[in-house]
């Protein structure tokens, strides 16, 4: 965990909100937390470092417009995505929109970890002008844990089985792997 970084948490469900600062706290993580995404909007900094861990569905501005308005301010916080009512074709406006990951309520202690970690490890190395770190052409880590459990003969409900998420996710996760290779293999040729 970098000591610099913080999480930032928008969700209007209080519960949830304190359930999430209270774990992440106790797992080395900062948190800030907001209970809209208006309010996180008027708090944001561009020299915020970490992640934003956002609920979809707020009264208001829901999360998916807050990942829009932060797009165009060119913010480079990267944007995970958590829903309880997830289906494939929000997941997918999230994902196309460049949300980091997106996570189905309730979210496995496990896998919040490695997303957040990851999320963090990415904008700190872009951060740090990494040319590893290519934008949307990267593959996020959980679009490498697909492809990973995908490359060894699983099959989607597998997939979703030994990730906890759902089959239609693992679908939308695909279909974006297949978007960013054949943009990697465009540019090679």
């Amino acid at each position: 965990m970098n000591s610099d970084a913080t999480v930032f948490i928008v969700d209007d469900d209080i519960a949830m909100r304190d359930s999430l600062g209270l774990f992440l706290g106790l797992k080395g993580f900062r948190t800030q937390i907001f209970a809209n995404a208006e309010n996180a909007l008027k708090a944001y900094n561009p020299k915020w470092f970490g992640c934003l861990l956002v609920d979809v569905r707020m009264p208001g501005m829901s999360g998916l417009e807050l990942q829009t308005e932060l797009s165009k301010r060119a913010s480079d916080l990267p944007v995970i995505i958590m829903t309880a009512y997830g289906d494939v074709a929000t997941a997918r406006i999230a994902l196309k929109a460049g949300a980091t990951d997106f996570l189905e309520k309730p979210i496995d202690d496990a896998i919040l970890i490695d997303v957040l970690q990851s999320a963090i490890d990415a904008h700190s190395a872009l951060r740090r002008g990494s040319a590893a770190v290519k934008g949307s052409q990267q593959l996020t880590a959980r679009e490498q844990q697909v492809a990973d459990l995908a490359a060894t003969g699983n099959t989607v409900k597998q997939i979703a089985a030994q990730l906890g998420i759902s089959p239609r996710t693992v679908e939308v996760y695909k279909s974006r792997m297949v978007q960013k290779l054949r943009v990697q293999d465009g540019d090679a040729g």
